[in-house]
């Protein structure tokens, strides 16, 4: 098996965090929340983002996916929050957390989601992570996506070895934990984790 890259995500709910204590504890790469829905902004998103590339993390942004909006404005919603903060630099991440269904059938959640990440796609020339749970792809909310690669949250595997559901072969991150923090692994290096990231070329 490669060998396991360690990382976090957070949100506002984590506060202030010290970036450069996170890096010397051996976290290579993080995902900060930026955005939900068409209007929501995190307020720590552009001190997490900056404290990232300052302590030389991986910097990965995700949106908190809400299917009863229109997926497209969404999604500039997105990628103008994260130009607010000092934009995409090469190998950057994005994600879509895809993990209510705001009360629409699964069509509609898969549909609402395949429109996001062609659009982020389009608009900023990066494939974007789709993070979601086991039991939430299984009821059929992320059909189509398999082009994406999978964020999976499974906390009940060992790390590294997460159940992985249709309509994806297999996983790109593994969610294995979320006390205190939420702590990712990627299997593989620095360098293979950039390479799915932005690419301004």
């Amino acid at each position: 098996m490669k060998r396991l890259l360690h990382g976090i995500d957070v949100s506002n709910w984590q506060g202030s965090v010290d970036w450069a204590a996170q890096a010397r504890s051996g976290v290579a790469f993080a995902f900060a929340k930026a955005t939900e829905g068409g209007d929501y902004t995190d307020r720590f998103f552009r001190r997490n983002w900056n404290g990232m590339r300052e302590s030389w993390i991986v910097c990965g942004a995700y949106h908190f996916a809400r299917p009863k909006g229109d997926p497209a404005e969404q999604a500039r919603h997105f990628l103008r929050t994260v130009r607010s903060a000092g934009g995409l630099r090469r190998g950057d991440l994005v994600a879509l957390d895809l993990e209510h269904n705001d009360g629409l059938p699964p069509e509609r959640v898969a549909r609402y989601a395949r429109r996001w990440c062609a659009q982020v796609e389009r608009e900023a020339g990066v494939r974007p992570f789709v993070y979601t749970f086991q039991w939430f792809a299984k009821a059929g909310n992320c059909a189509g996506l398999d082009e994406y690669p999978l964020w999976i949250a499974s906390p009940a595997s060992p790390r590294g070895r997460p159940l992985v559901p249709g309509p994806w072969q297999g996983w790109t991150i593994h969610q294995h934990s979320s006390s205190p923090l939420d702590r990712n692994v990627f299997a593989g290096s620095r360098e293979d984790l950039t390479r799915l990231g932005f690419d301004p070329r």
